[in-house]
């Protein structure tokens, strides 16, 4: 069932000065009719990922990695202006942050890395780690790095998540809270959250509902989809 007000993205992937393998370009080439929607609710700042047209047929890991990564960046890229709305109009805040619409970078790096860390409770082991290497492999060639600095990078940042989220193991608070420490968002709260250097958990609590809007709807997919 599809929300009345689903826009299609249109929005093509931005590639970083390489001439690699444009992921939205593979999807749309496939036999698979594939079409992703997201929803933005202007009061609540939502974005829901849907999957609609889809032919029932196997799909592949190097096909699955494409549409994973397409289809997050994309709504990434459409939902990140809402987004910075929200961070700049939040009440809880002393003084706006003023996040550029278009400052997306950390955002959308972050969704990919919380998004890979639950691929392991979607398939068993081995094919888990096929889709991760395939999925690093790509991300690579997107920021212009060798697979090595990419994954060096994504250490780097769930160590953040771990530290900045602990004791919790909560992959969406992980990144609620990366989110917030990468937009340096401390100081423009009051004088006891600023002194204390921790997010205010009534923001907190809306970044989460948000956030939880860009995690990958696995049990929508292998409803449409069966794995080779």
């Amino acid at each position: 069932m599809f929300f009345k007000d689903e826009c299609k993205i249109t929005h093509s992937l931005r590639i970083v000065n390489k001439n690699v393998e444009n992921p939205k370009k593979s999807v749309e080439n496939q036999d698979d009719s594939i079409v992703i929607f997201v929803k933005h609710t202007r009061d609540t700042f939502k974005t829901n990922i849907m999957f609609a047209t889809l032919i029932r047929k196997k799909v592949s890991n190097e096909k699955l990695a494409n549409v994973f990564i397409n289809g997050l960046w994309n709504a990434c890229n459409t939902g990140f202006p809402m987004v910075a709305e929200f961070i700049n109009e939040d009440p809880t805040f002393v003084a706006s942050p003023e996040v550029k619409k278009d400052d997306d970078f950390e955002f959308v790096l972050i969704v990919m890395i919380g998004n890979i860390s639950l691929l392991d409770g979607s398939f068993d082991g081995e094919q888990s780690m096929e889709v991760e290497s395939l999925i690093y492999e790509k991300l690579a060639k997107i920021y212009d790095m060798s697979v090595f600095e990419f994954k060096s990078v994504v250490k780097d940042y769930r160590h953040l998540m771990s530290r900045l989220n602990a004791p919790s193991k909560n992959v969406i608070y992980g990144m609620s809270k990366t989110i917030f420490d990468k937009y340096t968002l401390y100081n423009y709260q009051d004088e006891y959250f600023q002194r204390m250097q921790v997010p205010n958990p009534l923001f907190l609590k809306r970044l989460d509902e948000i956030v939880e809007n860009f995690v990958w709807d696995w049990e929508a997919f292998f409803k449409r989809y069966k794995m080779q």
